[in-house]
């Protein structure tokens, strides 16, 4: 493999499938696309056509190939279980949109089926490679911060009907629930993965009169971290007309503010910096304006891992993290109590 492009299929077209498609395109030189795969012919061929890729018209034309290093998984939740088994099993290292499945539960055992086989796991939560997030984490780690005492998280998205009126779309069956485990996972793993594990949540969701859908749309909730340091989330997708998710951390030495792919530092000696380039986050009416540059630098992270045998930057360790975090938010909510995770 060293001397090669690694061989990567694609398993899924929908939407979410575009800047994948666009990073594998850029990557080239390094990673070859073997196909894409979906059990609906007509999105596979017309996703085909419009990338430039083979049409591959069974799983069983990845799993018997062994050309075919990994697979990137694009399906919706509820295909994911079965999907990764079978590829893991084929000895196919596995790069997984969010969220890992519906539940912790159900993800845990996706995480175990990969160790099982031996094979690589890595989770799409490419808000951890924006050039801000980095420079945050970077600073944290460094101790140039200070302790982390406040931590203020938000996510005031929007979505039209329209969107939730796509069959599945926001139901337990098929998503596992709404807006946290669909849209605010980015926000609330780039917290975990800078500021540490959340110890208690007493939390609040519902949904509201904008939107017709199974699950919430709206979630409020105070958060205490293993570190001491207390804090707050909002999420929702019926803040019309949608605005930048943001985290607001309050450390020793200073405030960092992180929105939409820019950081702010207020320092408590009077110093001042700026970092990053704001760019669309997909919190509007449109799910996909955003650039494609962070899944293209989350692959790359995710070929060198498997070049090097080392775990990816964003694992599957990382996605039951925050599973296991919104699991506890939502149950939180329907007992009406503060619960330890």
């Amino acid at each position: 493999m060293k001397n090669r492009p690694l061989n990567v299929a694609l398993v899924g077209c929908g939407m979410a499938a575009a800047p994948h498609a666009k990073s594998l395109l850029d990557l080239s030189d390094s990673i070859a696309v073997a196909g894409v795969y979906s059990r609906t012919a007509d999105k596979r061929m017309a996703f085909a056509e419009r990338f430039g890729f083979n049409s591959l018209p069974t799983l069983e034309s990845i799993t018997a190939d062994a050309s075919i290093d990994a697979a990137i998984v694009i399906t919706p939740p509820d295909q994911r279980t079965e999907l990764v088994s079978r590829l893991a099993a084929a000895g196919k290292h596995v790069l997984l949109e969010k969220p890992l499945e519906r539940s912790h539960e159900a993800a845990a055992e996706i995480v175990a089926v990969c160790e099982r086989h031996n094979v690589l796991l890595g989770i799409v939560l490419q808000h951890r490679f924006r050039a801000a997030s980095m420079r945050l984490k970077t600073l944290i780690d460094s101790g140039e911060l200070g302790r982390i005492c406040l931590v203020n998280a938000m996510v005031p998205w929007w979505r039209e009907q329209s969107y939730y009126d796509e069959p599945g779309r926001g139901s337990y069956q098929r998503d596992g629930g709404g807006v946290l485990i669909s849209q605010a996972i980015h926000t609330l793993d780039l917290m975990l993965h800078l500021c540490g594990p959340v110890a208690q949540v007493q939390a609040m969701a519902a949904t509201t009169t904008l939107h017709q859908m199974e699950s919430e749309d709206f979630v409020s909730a105070g958060l205490v971290f293993d570190n001491g340091a207390v804090g707050s989330l909002m999420a929702t997708t019926a803040g019309f007309p949608g605005g930048s998710e943001s985290l607001n951390i309050v450390a020793e030495n200073g405030t960092a503010h992180l929105a939409s792919g820019n950081l702010s530092v207020h320092m408590r000696d009077g110093q001042t910096h700026e970092w990053g380039e704001e760019s669309g986050t997909g919190g509007g009416a449109d799910p996909m304006a955003f650039p494609h540059d962070w899944h293209r630098d989350l692959i790359v992270d995710f070929a060198s891992a498997i070049r090097e045998h080392r775990p990816p930057a964003a694992s599957g360790a990382d996605g039951l993290r925050v599973h296991r975090l919104i699991d506890v938010l939502v149950e939180s909510s329907r007992e009406k109590r503060a619960i330890a995770l």
